[in-house]
């Protein structure tokens, strides 16, 4: 959600990049910006053993554990790479093709109370492919924010970030576009059980000065996450997310639906494997720039924090 490219004017011919393409394929395929939820481990996540059948006898036991130091800082390395269907989202002439998107991000969190949080990180990713290397792209990001948890009302998550966004080419670096917007979001969590996870959110990513200035679009967004933590190392995931996109020039507005789904496995606590998969339908009051494309890949991320 933090990538956008330059609007052309004219229906792309097969080969070429449609108009916002960039920012729309790094939606699929890049690193999200605002926090998803993350699975219950296990069933002593809560701080509770096991129940048992001597339970009624004994009473609840609490499991005693040293209490974990809060680390601010995070340093994320990964490497998705995927299949996808139609690698231009063109309308029409669609042609599939083979992409890598490694990337690391730099995130630093001092806790300011309990419940808020600053944020300030760098987002750096780059996008390769195969064959249509005219589409290859890379994305730089500057984030500064907060995040402000609200216990009392159903651990109802608020975030408010300013997002820097530069698009360049990944051959001399030169800058293809520039993108200043400020990202809101509000998420409420839902505990089916010690291993599962249901989360809602609403999400709005507000442009308000880019250059050049036709690329610019506001995105106002409904979203919702399902984690079920099979055990300690094996999760799955799907997440559904609704978006429509109102573009500053050309009278655009655009309806899109993204479906995602994976199946992590987590070898140690810093290095995790995924099986990746992304499915969207693009609608458009101009038909020239509805799509649908199905991504399906893998990843390969290593996270450390301190």
């Amino acid at each position: 959600m933090i990538c956008a490219a330059l609007i052309l004017a004219a229906q792309p011919t097969q080969g070429q990049a449609p108009p916002g393409s960039a920012q729309s394929r790094a939606e699929l395929l890049g690193r999200q910006t605002y926090p998803g939820p993350s699975a219950t481990p296990g069933a002593e996540t809560e701080g509770y053993a096991v129940t048992s059948p001597s339970e009624k006898d004994i009473g609840e036991q609490q499991i005693l554990k040293r209490k974990e130091e809060y680390k601010p800082f995070t340093v994320s390395i990964y490497s998705p790479f995927y299949w996808t269907s139609n690698a231009a989202l063109v309308s029409r002439g669609e042609q599939d093709d083979v992409l890598v998107a490694p990337g690391v991000t730099l995130t630093y969190r001092p806790r300011i109370t309990n419940t808020f949080y600053l944020e300030f990180g760098v987002v750096q990713q780059f996008f390769f492919y195969d064959q249509l290397t005219e589409l290859n792209f890379a994305s730089l990001d500057v984030i500064a924010g907060a995040t402000y948890y609200v216990p009392q009302f159903h651990n109802l998550t608020l975030r408010a970030v300013y997002d820097y966004n530069r698009l360049t080419d990944t051959d001399n670096f030169d800058e293809l576009f520039a993108n200043h917007s400020i990202i809101l979001t509000a998420e409420l969590p839902f505990r089916v059980a010690r291993a599962q996870q249901i989360v809602l959110g609403t999400a709005l990513n507000l442009s308000f000065a880019g250059n050049p200035e036709s690329p610019r679009r506001n995105n106002y967004s409904l979203y919702s996450y399902y984690d079920l933590a099979l055990s300690r190392s094996f999760s799955l995931d799907a997440a559904f997310q609704f978006v429509v996109r109102d573009y500053y020039s050309g009278d655009r507005t655009d309806v899109n639906e993204i479906l995602s789904l994976s199946a992590n496995y987590r070898i140690r606590d810093w290095l995790m494997l995924s099986a990746l998969s992304s499915f969207s339908w693009n609608q458009s009051n101009h038909s020239v720039f509805e799509y649908s494309v199905a991504n399906i890949g893998g990843g390969v991320a290593l996270t450390l924090k301190f």
